[in-house]
């Protein structure tokens, strides 16, 4: 089974590239064209991330097979999600193959994790993100774990740090336990 990632025109694309790295799953990647757009602006050529996924998927073939609920997946990641596309899924507009295939993952409760990223939000996007976790989608704004780097100086940390353990955080969401947890840095009485 793949796992489904998606790229939309959200800050943050390197997180992207991250998960597709450290994926036990092979990944099927579909995104925006503003994903891309923004991918290219903040870390380079988006072949570099292409090259990474097992699969490429354009965002505007809905007979993909990641549009239908009887492919199975090991789950769907929108990394990063537009508020913009939150509303899109929250009300049931799927008229992309990304709102499509986060459509079928709810539908067939199949993990669905929206890593938001935005601020502020609005009372509008905090509903749309509401209604999606009633729905059985896991919110996760794009905001790292910053106990993990507990003891180092804040500059020796780096983004692609802050990336990774986030990322480790959402393969836990989907089963996968990360090596490295709180519990390895909380000092026991």
């Amino acid at each position: 089974m793949n796992l489904v990632v998606a790229l939309t025109g959200a800050t943050g694309a390197h997180a992207t590239r991250v998960l597709i790295e450290k994926s036990p799953w092979p990944v099927s990647l579909v995104a925006s064209t503003w994903g891309l757009e923004i991918y290219k602006r903040e870390c380079g050529p988006a072949e570099e991330l292409t090259t990474l996924a097992d699969e490429v998927l354009d965002n505007s073939d809905l007979a993909a097979t990641i549009s239908s609920g009887s492919v199975p997946t090991a789950g769907m990641v929108i990394l990063p999600c537009t508020t913009d596309m939150l509303g899109k899924i929250a009300t049931g507009i799927a008229d992309t193959l990304i709102s499509r295939a986060a459509h079928c993952h709810l539908k067939e409760k199949r993990p669905l994790v929206i890593c938001l990223r935005e601020t502020p939000l609005t009372a509008i996007d905090l509903e749309n993100a509401h209604r999606l976790s009633v729905a059985g989608a896991v919110i996760m704004p794009l905001s790292p774990p910053f106990y993990m780097f507990e003891g180092k100086s804040p500059d020796t940390v780096t983004m692609n740090d802050l990336f990774i353990v986030y990322v480790d955080r959402i393969l836990g969401v989907l089963g996968h336990a990360p090596a490295d947890t709180w519990e390895n840095h909380r000092e026991l009485p």
